[in-house]
């Protein structure tokens, strides 16, 4: 049996080797979702933090920093930039969330779990995300298509999808 797992282990890993990663979704998303500070904003928008100043104010973004983020988020389409105007002052802009980026959340809350699982101080995680309905806690939850519910990630197992392009036969061989 033991042996049998070893050899399936490899097969997984030679399959996988003759996959490219060049347009790996993963890799794509960390691409633009992947530094620090970009999370860190993306965080206090969603906690209805929009204004550029209050973002500085509470997030500590430097803020070259921040622009550039904000920029990367909007021009990806995650935030949109409105205008608003305090009675006196000049318009300045607010960042509000789109369709993708409150498609964001679901990584946001799987971060939370992490880091409160891992790296929260001993008095337990300084948020909370609760269901406003209910009050409970929000938690992530993995399932598969059928509606299994995944608990271990030895559950899952990848495969090509119908994106995936096939590395060079030299290049996948290792003799490149």
């Amino acid at each position: 049996m033991d042996n049998q797992r070893g050899v399936t282990a490899k097969r997984r890993r030679t399959d996988l080797m003759d996959w490219s990663p060049e347009n790996c979704s993963i890799a794509r998303t960390l691409g633009i979702l992947g530094e620090k500070w970009t999370l860190v904003v993306l965080r206090d928008v969603f906690g209805g933090i929009r204004r550029f100043n209050d973002l500085v104010e509470h997030s500590g973004v430097p803020r070259q920093v921040l622009t550039n983020r904000l920029s990367v988020l909007v021009d990806e389409g995650i935030l949109r930039r409105d205008t608003y105007q305090e009675p006196g002052s000049r318009p300045r802009p607010e960042y509000r969330l789109t369709e993708k980026g409150l498609d964001t959340y679901r990584i946001l809350i799987a971060l939370r779990e992490w880091g409160d699982r891992y790296v929260a101080d001993p008095e337990g995680p300084p948020l909370e995300h609760v269901h406003r309905d209910c009050g409970a806690p929000v938690t992530l939850t993995v399932r598969c298509a059928d509606g299994h519910e995944i608990h271990e990630a030895r559950e899952v197992t990848g495969r090509p999808g119908p994106g995936a392009l096939r590395r060079h036969s030299a290049a996948a061989s290792g003799t490149a």
